[in-house]
């Protein structure tokens, strides 16, 4: 009666421990893997892949050294991230940029994305207004902070945003 006790008791405390161990290898695959990248959030192009800006912001990591394609509402020129020695980009030589969070009707910029244009190019984009959609191709190349670092190859105005009336 002892020995079925005791085998009881072993083989109850091996469950256990198999369950434990295999718990959290499976928490542990599920913090790493990407936030929410169904077929409707991420699309493979020739171009690059098609994603939200929030996806790419939840795993940065998922996207470094990758070309991607998002859409998003300009927000403002900024110098947010420029000259920052781990995630070097000359202030000389580029210019940042805040598209606003798609998540919120609030008027919040998503700041945990830094993205990169150089002056030459920006240029062209100096009546960009606030609000105004526009589509963003560029090469994660940085997850420093943990935050999104986006070098813009192309930028390209879809819609403008509406003109405020004055009173």
């Amino acid at each position: 009666m002892k020995s079925l006790k005791y085998l009881k008791t072993l083989l109850l405390t091996a469950l256990i421990a198999g369950i434990l161990t295999t718990g959290g290898v499976y928490i542990a695959e599920a913090q790493n893997a990407p936030a929410e990248t169904s077929v409707s959030q991420q699309i493979q192009t020739s171009h690059g892949i098609y994603v939200k800006p929030l996806t790419v912001v939840n795993s940065p990591k998922t996207y470094l050294n990758k070309s991607i394609i998002m859409e998003g509402k300009f927000d403002k020129f900024s110098t947010l991230g420029l000259d920052y020695k781990p995630a070097f980009k000359s202030s000389e030589e580029y210019i940042s940029f805040l598209i606003k969070r798609d998540d919120t009707s609030y008027d919040i910029p998503l700041s945990e994305m830094k993205l990169f244009l150089k002056r030459s190019t920006a240029e062209k984009f100096i009546d960009l207004k606030t609000n105004d959609e526009i589509e963003i191709k560029g090469i994660v190349f940085s997850d420093a902070l943990g935050d999104t670092w986006v070098d813009v190859n192309e930028l390209k105005i879809t819609k403008k945003a509406p003109e405020e009336k004055k009173s």
